[in-house]
C-alpha cells in the first residue's frame, strides 16, 4: 500500500459566534485557508485532484457544495473538483481519511482535506429546520421501532455519560478550567501563531477565557434541572476553517514538497447512538491494535472536547496520561466550529508534534449518530 503524507496544514483563528469572523461568508473562510495552503506548500494548484470539505449544517450560505465554491472563490483552477461531506462533528476528520485513502489506494496523488463552519451565520441545525417547520419527522419508522420516541441529543448523551462514569459538576468544571488554562498558556507562548492564517483582522482564537474561575463557573445554571451540565463544560459555538494537503511519495518528489507527518492508521467505529458521544473509546482501542501501538506510544492526543465527560471518560478508559491529552487546550476553551474542527485539530496536532519532537499523534472525536474517527500520524 502506498504511503500518504501530510505536507501542509493551516487554519483560521477559531472565532466566537458574535465575533469578527461571524460576518465572513463560509465560502470566503474556506477560500482563505485554501489559498494559504497553496501558498505555504508551493504546490501547483492545478495538480490537486480533489478538494474534500467537511460541513455539518449544509444550508443557506453553506449549501451548494461549499468545497467547490470555496475553491473557486479562492481564484484557484476551475479544473479541480470539490465535494462536501457530513459525518457530523467529524466531517473534516473524515475528509482527511478520504483524502489519505485516495492516496494510499494509488488512485490519487494530491488531495486537499478541508473543513468550514460559520455557526454565527448558519446556526447549528439549520439544515433540519425544513423538517421542523413542516412538521416532518426527523427519524423514520425503522428508527422509531428500534429506539422509540426517546430524546436523541448530544446534551442528553453527555448527561448520560456523567451518570455512567459518576462525574459530578465540580470535577467537570475543574477539567474545563484546565482547558482554558492550557489554551491561554499556549496562546501567550505563541504556539498557535505559525499555524494560523489571520483573517478579518483576527489573528488569535477568540474563545479563550484566561480569567475564568471555578467560582464563575459555579454561578452558571445547569442546562436542565438536576443535570451536571452547564455551558462552561461544553464546547463553544464557533466559526472557523482548516485545510491540509495530503500527498503520495511520488507527489512529494515531483512537486518538491516537505512531509510533515505520515498517516499511520485510519479507523472509524459506531457505538450507542443514544449515548452518542462514547465512540472515541472503542474506536481508539481498535486503531491502536491495528497500528500495533499502545496508548503509551502516543505522544500527543487531540480529542474534541464536545463536553468535558467525552475526554474525561476516554482518559479513564484508555489509561492515558492526561498531560498528553489536549496539551494546549481543547474545544471548551478554543471552540468547536463543527465541520471545521477535524481539520483544525489535525493542524494543531501536526504542529505540536513538531514543536515537542514527539513521534506519534492521535486524533479522535465523538460524532452524531454515535460514531468516531481515529487518525494516528507519525511525525516526519
Amino acid at each position: 500500500m502506498a504511503e500518504a503524507y501530510i505536507v501542509g496544514a493551516v487554519r483560521t483563528p477559531v472565532g466566537t459566534k458574535k465575533g469578527a469572523l461571524a460576518a465572513v461568508h463560509p465560502a470566503d473562510l474556506g477560500a482563505h485557508v485554501l489559498r494559504e495552503l497553496v501558498e505555504r506548500t508551493g504546490v501547483d494548484p492545478a495538480a490537486v485532484e480533489d478538494v474534500i470539505m467537511g460541513v455539518v449544517s449544509q444550508a443557506g450560505p453553506q449549501a451548494l457544495d461549499l468545497a467547490r465554491t470555496a475553491w473557486l472563490s479562492a481564484g484557484l483552477p476551475e479544473t479541480v473538483p470539490g465535494v462536501t461531506i457530513d459525518r457530523q462533528c467529524g466531517s473534516s476528520q473524515q475528509s482527511i481519511h478520504f483524502a489519505a485513502q485516495g492516496v494510499m489506494s494509488g488512485t490519487q496523488d494530491l488531495v486537499v482535506a478541508t473543513g468550514v463552519e460559520n455557526m454565527g451565520m448558519v446556526p447549528m441545525g439549520a439544515n433540519v429546520q425544513f423538517a421542523i417547520d413542516n412538521d416532518l419527522p426527523l427519524y423514520g419508522e425503522g428508527w422509531i421501532e428500534r429506539y422509540g420516541f426517546q430524546e436523541i441529543s448530544q446534551f442528553r448523551g453527555a448527561q448520560l455519560m456523567c451518570e455512567k462514569w459518576g462525574y459530578k459538576r465540580e470535577r467537570l468544571e475543574e477539567f474545563a478550567l484546565e482547558s482554558h488554562r492550557r489554551a491561554a498558556a499556549a496562546q501567550e507562548a505563541g504556539y498557535f501563531d505559525s499555524q494560523i492564517a489571520p483573517i478579518a483582522g483576527v489573528s488569535r482564537d477568540e474563545g479563550v477565557r484566561p480569567d475564568t474561575t471555578m467560582e464563575k463557573m459555579a454561578g452558571l445554571k445547569p442546562l436542565r434541572e438536576g443535570w451536571e451540565l452547564t455551558a462552561a463544560i461544553a464546547s463553544q459555538i464557533s466559526v472557523g476553517a482548516g485545510a491540509l494537503l495530503i500527498a503520495s511519495e511520488k507527489a512529494v518528489e515531483r512537486h518538491n514538497l516537505t512531509p510533515l507527518a505520515r498517516v499511520v492508521q485510519l479507523s472509524l467505529v459506531g457505538d450507542d447512538p443514544v449515548y452518542m458521544l462514547t465512540a472515541p473509546i472503542p474506536a481508539t482501542k481498535i486503531a491502536l491494535e491495528k497500528a500495533g501501538l499502545s496508548i503509551d506510544d502516543i505522544d500527543v492526543t487531540e480529542i474534541n472536547e464536545a463536553f468535558a465527560p467525552v475526554p474525561m471518560s476516554w482518559i479513564d478508559e484508555l489509561g492515558a496520561d492526561p498531560a498528553k491529552v489536549n496539551p494546549n487546550g481543547g474545544a471548551i476553551a478554543l471552540g468547536h466550529p463543527l465541520g471545521a474542527t477535524g481539520s483544525v485539530l489535525m493542524t494543531k496536532l501536526v504542529n505540536e508534534l513538531h514543536r515537542t519532537g514527539g513521534r506519534y499523534g492521535l486524533q479522535t472525536m465523538c460524532e452524531g449518530g454515535g460514531q468516531a474517527n481515529v487518525t494516528i500520524i507519525e511525525r516526519v
